[in-house]
């Protein structure tokens, strides 16, 4: 729903369309909208958005590495210990992959 929300914010501040129409096209109810607009962000998001930033900078200066390289980096100088879960999600929304590509030499006979 985390979407949906943000659309709804999105069009009501550009385009000022009515909330309950937009919630309504949604298919959320006002008051969750409400609700959501108007909590604290969770300290795991913070937290997220902190990893995030640190894996684009890992990613920035060596774009070879996938999420398991990028984890141990951050585990090891960085201090930040998280699962490759995460790591793999956070990567995955910040659209951050391995730049290398690999051969394949599937041949099992001599030629």
């Amino acid at each position: 729903h985390e979407a949906v929300y943000r659309a709804i914010k999105e069009e009501h501040e550009d385009h000022g369309y009515p909330i309950r129409s937009l919630c309504r096209l949604g298919c959320v109810s006002h008051a969750a909208y409400y609700k959501w607009l108007h909590r604290e962000t969770p300290e795991s998001e913070l937290e997220n958005h902190w990893i995030a930033d640190k894996i684009e900078k890992i990613h920035k200066d060596s774009p070879d590495k996938g999420y398991r390289r990028i984890r141990d980096e951050l585990e090891r100088y960085h201090g930040i210990k998280a699962n490759d879960k995460r790591i793999l999600r956070i990567c995955r929304k910040l659209d951050i992959k391995s730049t290398i590509k690999y051969t394949n030499n599937g041949c099992t006979r001599r030629a």
